[in-house]
């Protein structure tokens, strides 16, 4: 069953926040994710936490501060998905605009299907052979349980500095510095940074570094926040926390992107997805943009995204996006493919009544593609609310080995029950990592079924009956008058997220009209209930609801978001439904 429960605030709050100037409608919404003053409104540059804080940053700068004035060559590490290669481009960009062309630096992004995760020893020995060999290894977005890849660097005489944000294991690699605020002893107060976001205050740090050095004065500093637009979109898309630092950093990103001064990369992914950068937001980052750019690392190489975020060619970068968008079209066909596979595959549990019975779901199917098995994980995380692992056969492992990918529901860490599953069977696992919402993993395909039981079994002891529920908090109900394109603009302005979540609305309408779009949309004209404002002219709105086909009553009471829709040089409202509340009484 499903349970619908508004959204808890304060009136007091949200009073104190509309006298400060905040629309009300805001204030209500901002009251009920947590924000309990009006100081709390500025997302000014200035609101950005300390460098100091951020464990190892300012020895780490002064490091990288000594490497540029020795000319010594670096090479950063990257990861394959969007954080990773956003992680990269800041670096590059930003180490080359401090250190100028004179330092060489180059990168290198592991091939997921053939060396894995991180900075393993597969990795340093083709760094190694890199010309010039660098003396420095870089990793951004990955590197903190890379002992193994730390220790052969070294023994080729290469040191490494880690900057990442995944949670560490139980030790850490002998690397030259590590900059990570989830690491023992960070105090950091933001333990939200992507990976891309520990990076640019790497360059914060070696900035001011420099300038005490006396390479740069406050007027003649390189200006690094021009690298917030892709700071923005790798934190957006890697689903971090957003709490107020990463709000901060990315409102100043889209600021350059709607300004139309972000990277020539970010502008050709745009044009590539058909949206309008004037009107960028955190929808368009995570939905649009980010998987064009994800798309690279998990059918081809991430190296083609990473190309495209650091060109200022224009041509080049409108070249490299449509490739993006072309390999993006074929990774949707193949997630199809899958998911029509593993939804035929759980038809039966549904059926005889099992999955019910389920507090986990594990799949792995031959034909399967292990740059896709994330997706398919959260498409069914989301449909059937249970956490879900989807393996395929790992790339270079003579078919014996097999990759997963898991999402999570809130409440259930997901990297710790793998470490706990890891530990009652030692060795099952033979690798993982990743976050409490998602992790990565490799089993042998011969324990696959051991593992399901035992994962199966760890899922059964810490997921608890309302965990398993699935939940859709809202933000009760809107004014008739409220339903206006204004409000829709109003709201797509501000900063969604992860931990700051869109807002979702709640009413009872009158159900005119309901049609199939593609045979697989639900599209509907609907009247909220008393609809008799003059604004709203008793006229029916237009709503749908994607990958629904099955009709609604004549009326209903539905959760959904308000947007902005425009037609033709007309903006009219549109309801995007989220969920159908069939509780009884209601």
């Amino acid at each position: 069953m499903s349970l619908f429960s508004q959204r808890p605030f304060s009136e007091r709050t949200a009073t104190w926040l509309a006298q400060s100037g905040l629309h009300p409608l805001l204030a209500r919404l901002y009251a009920a994710r947590g924000l309990e003053s009006p100081d709390e409104l500025s997302l000014d540059l200035k609101q950005l936490l300390s460098p100091v804080d951020l464990k190892n940053c300012i020895h780490t700068a002064s490091l990288l501060a000594d490497i540029i004035e020795k000319k010594e060559p670096m090479l950063i590490v990257a990861d394959y998905d969007c954080d990773g290669a956003t992680a990269c481009a800041v670096g590059l960009r930003g180490l080359r605009m401090l250190g100028g062309t004179e330092t060489p630096i180059q990168f290198l992004v592991p091939n997921r299907f053939t060396m894995g995760y991180g900075l393993t020893p597969e990795v340093v020995e083709l760094a190694a052979k890199q010309n010039p060999k660098p003396k420095y290894l870089i990793t951004v977005d990955n590197g903190i349980a890379s002992e193994a890849g730390v220790d052969r660097a070294r023994e080729l005489g290469m040191e490494v500095i880690v900057t990442d944000h995944h949670l560490p294991g139980d030790h850490l690699p002998k690397a030259l510095a590590i900059v990570n605020p989830n690491q023992p002893g960070c105090t950091f107060p933001s333990k939200a940074l992507a990976g891309v976001g520990v990076m640019f205050y790497v360059l914060v740090a070696l900035r001011a570094e420099l300038r005490k050095r006396g390479k740069f004065t406050n007027e003649t500093q390189p200006k690094v926040e021009n690298l917030l637009d892709l700071v923005a979109l790798g934190t957006v898309a890697d689903v971090a926390q957003l709490d107020r630092n990463n709000r901060v950093l990315v409102s100043n990103g889209l600021k350059r992107i709607r300004a139309g001064i972000s990277q020539p990369g970010i502008q050709a992914l745009f044009q590539a997805a058909n949206r309008d950068p004037r009107k960028a937001n955190t929808f368009d980052l995570g939905f649009a943009i980010g998987p064009r750019l994800n798309a690279a690392g998990r059918l081809a190489d991430m190296t083609l995204g990473i190309r495209l975020l650091v060109t200022n060619n224009a041509d080049e970068a409108i070249t490299l996006a449509n490739e993006l968008d072309r390999i993006n079209r074929e990774r949707r066909v193949i997630e199809t493919g899958m998911q029509e596979t593993a939804l035929s595959h759980l038809a039966e549990d549904q059926l005889d009544g099992t999955m019910a019975e389920r507090t986990s779901i594990c799949l792995w199917n031959p034909e399967w593609h292990q740059g896709v098995v994330g997706i398919v994980a959260s498409r069914l995380k989301e449909r059937f609310n249970r956490p879900s692992i989807v393996f395929a056969p790992a790339d270079g492992s003579t078919g014996e080995e097999l990759r997963g990918s898991g999402r999570s529901l809130t409440g259930f860490h997901l990297r710790d029950a793998l470490d706990l599953v890891s530990k009652r069977e030692p060795g099952l696992i033979l690798k993982f990592g990743g976050h409490a919402m998602a992790a990565g993993l490799t089993i042998r395909k011969s324990d696959f079924e051991k593992f399901d039981t035992c994962f199966q079994q760890v899922a059964s002891e810490l997921l608890t009956k309302e965990l398993l529920e699935r939940r859709h908090a809202h933000d009760g109900e809107l004014e008739i008058a409220e339903f206006t394109p204004e409000i829709g603009d109003l709201l797509a302005e501000e900063i969604w997220g992860q931990g700051f979540p869109q807002p979702v609305f709640y009413g009872e309408f009158e159900i005119t009209q309901q049609s199939l779009m593609k045979e697989k949309h639900l599209r509907l004209m609907i009247r909220p209930i008393g609809a008799s404002d003059p604004k709203i002219g008793g006229k029916p709105l237009t709503a749908v609801w994607f990958n629904r086909t099955q009709s609604l009553p004549a009326k209903a009471k539905l959760a959904y978001r308000l947007v902005t829709d425009r037609y033709q040089g007309q903006a009219r409202v549109q309801l995007m439904i989220e969920a159908h509340d069939e509780t009884p009484g209601t």
